[in-house]
């Protein structure tokens, strides 16, 4: 089963996307060094971080997907994965120091909002949505455990 990222998660993801696309267009080593360190954890967090968030709805209804049991793939991998991601997280919220710090000698107050923009949803991942992601991976256990499925 392929699980969905929100429509809002996408919709950010891409949006800061487009901002980053942007600001290394402007030029500057701070914006191009940061995109280096974003990229490869964006696709991280689009394969394993986001998809198991598209059954928090389902989850929250009561409802039991019958191929929830393939999110535990993901979860466990985010949950293996996480203080990496996370260290991850500390050297692109300093690349985004540097980058406001540039934006600010420039007067660029589109890319001083940017940097500030990208380090709360920076804090936004590691404080709500990867969390939840490893809540749906639990519950998905416990759920299977109650109807005595072997991949519990």
């Amino acid at each position: 089963m392929k699980f969905t990222i929100p429509t809002p998660l996408q919709q950010e993801h891409e949006a800061l996307h487009d901002e980053l696309r942007r600001a290394t267009q402007a030029g500057g080593e701070a914006a191009k060094t940061l995109a280096r360190l974003m990229h490869p954890h964006f696709v991280k967090e689009d394969q394993i971080a986001l998809p198991p968030l598209g059954l928090l709805a389902a989850l929250s209804r009561g409802e039991q997907p019958a191929q929830m049991a393939e999110v535990l793939t993901l979860t466990e991998r985010l949950e293996a994965d996480l203080p990496a991601m996370l260290e991850e997280h500390q050297a692109i919220v300093a690349a985004l120091q540097r980058l406001r710090e540039a934006g600010e000698r420039a007067g660029r107050k589109d890319i001083v909002a940017f940097a500030e923009q990208l380090v709360q949803h920076a804090r936004t991942e590691e404080e709500v949505m990867y969390p939840a992601a490893v809540l749906v991976g639990r519950h998905v256990r416990l759920l299977l455990a109650q109807r005595g499925d072997q991949r519990a």
